[in-house]
């Protein structure tokens, strides 16, 4: 907040419409070939043509905190560099939100993930393997009419509505780089499974690719496995699970057999009849068993250094709360009121989120630190100052030198890695009516 504030007061001293400062990432075609998706094209020169528009969509995922059309007053978003009130009204914005529409944030997102997910940065791998997760998030949109019927929403104990229409996020995330790869919308009475099926495609080979246990799906596993080379996968064993062991390599580490179940096969009858996988099983903080299940070949990958690569799991959960904690200051609700503006607001949150990764990845590589260490909050405002900033006040400057003097100034952000507490997790005393008197005798 201190530091989007500070940018805010600048508006004052610097001209902030080139926007495009802090998209230097995106090549210039696929701006061009984004907006050609644009919903509705138009030859007249509008005060807040397409391109413009795409940088606001970028804003409103920065300046969370600041209402839409302040955002493009403050950031002074038109063709004009003139988006006073009096020359830019709230209406007008709103029309030029749709007049972009979905189609072009996300195209480019996909972009981004396509090629900045896949690119490689020193210690990436985990013994010769790329490593991705992939998991689930939910956001909540405004209660109108329109959003309820189309996102839906989830029941309560009492099988009433939850009070906000709800809608679903599935993504794949390179665990090393903490760049989403590729990524899902739909209502939410869509399921997880069926949305992760639409992008294992985009896993490359030799890799190998961490699930929650609610991805547990034989259709899933196996088509991810089956269609490249050395794709591997670790998913947590579902509770309940019949197997039989056929092989035993170590005590905690065999080899199961498990019959498809008939659903899975009629919905793909290319699926055998049984599969064989590796069960490992380690023990975990306060003497609880774990159960892992896995593709990886008992004779290349230990048992204990799987049980280790599992808790890599969580990146991907850390990354869903850098966009709805860092870059949603916790505002899980999505501010747009529209069907279309809303899967525009949740893609352009992504794509913010992927170039500050890679900026972020980019200033780590600088300092010889890997880009998981760099801590997103305060480099998500850094950058959102500094490259705009530094562009704006000394024009002149060549995009290298101000990246240069960008990462220079990062080295206050990388996270100091420290040991996690070895005691158990406790249940808290409930809360009370009654006051407590912390000074009374002990009862005899």
């Amino acid at each position: 907040m201190v530091f989007q504030q500070d940018l805010l007061d600048l508006n004052g001293l610097f001209n902030f419409s080139d926007l495009s400062t802090f998209t230097h990432n995106i090549p210039i075609e696929w701006v061009e070939s984004a907006l050609k998706l644009s919903s509705s094209a138009t030859i007249r020169r509008r005060r807040l043509p397409a391109d413009q528009v795409l940088w606001l969509v970028l804003g409103m995922a920065i300046f969370r905190d600041e209402p839409i059309h302040e955002v493009a007053r403050r950031l002074n978003i038109c063709a004009q560099g003139l988006a006073s009130l009096d020359l830019l009204a709230r209406s007008g914005v709103t029309e030029a939100r749709k007049r972009l529409g979905a189609d072009p944030v996300e195209w480019l997102f996909r972009q981004t993930g396509q090629y900045w997910g896949h690119e490689r940065y020193p210690d990436d791998q985990w013994q010769g393997l790329q490593v991705f997760a992939v998991d689930g998030a939910l956001f909540r949109t405004q209660d109108t009419t329109d959003l309820r019927e189309h996102f839906g929403s989830g029941n309560t104990s009492t099988q009433r509505q939850t009070p906000f229409p709800m809608l679903r996020l599935v993504a794949l995330m390179n665990v090393r780089s903490h760049t989403l790869v590729d990524a899902q919308i739909s209502p939410y009475r869509r399921g997880e499974i069926p949305l992760a099926a639409k992008f294992i495609s985009q896993i490359p080979n030799n890799s190998i690719t961490l699930f929650d246990k609610g991805f547990w799906s034989a259709d899933l596993l196996l088509s991810l496995s089956m269609q490249g080379q050395g794709r591997h996968w670790l998913i947590p064993e579902r509770k309940n699970l019949k197997s039989d062991v056929i092989e035993t390599y170590a005590e905690g580490d065999v080899r199961v057999r498990m019959k498809v179940s008939p659903q899975a096969r009629k919905k793909n009858p290319m699926l055998p009849e049984y599969w064989e996988v590796r069960q490992v099983s380690y023990a975990v903080r306060g003497g609880r068993i774990k159960t892992v299940l896995t593709s990886l070949p008992a004779d290349q990958y230990p048992a204990k250094d799987i049980a280790r690569l599992y808790q890599e799991r969580w990146e991907i959960e850390l990354g869903f709360r850098d966009i709805k904690s860092s870059m949603q200051h916790n505002a899980i609700t999505l501010r747009s009121k529209t069907v279309e503006l809303v899967y525009q607001e949740l893609w352009g949150l992504l794509l913010s989120y992927n170039i500050i990764r890679r900026e972020a990845a980019f200033a780590a590589v600088a300092f010889g630190r890997s880009p998981s260490d760099i801590r997103f909050k305060p480099a998500c405002q850094y950058i959102a100052v500094q490259l705009i900033v530094m562009a704006n006040a000394n024009p002149l400057s060549g995009t290298g030198r101000r990246l240069s003097e960008l990462r220079s100034g990062m080295g206050s952000l990388f996270l100091e890695r420290r040991s996690r507490p070895t005691t158990p997790r406790t249940v808290k005393m409930s809360k009370t009516r009654y006051p407590v008197d912390h000074n009374a005798a002990p009862l005899k």
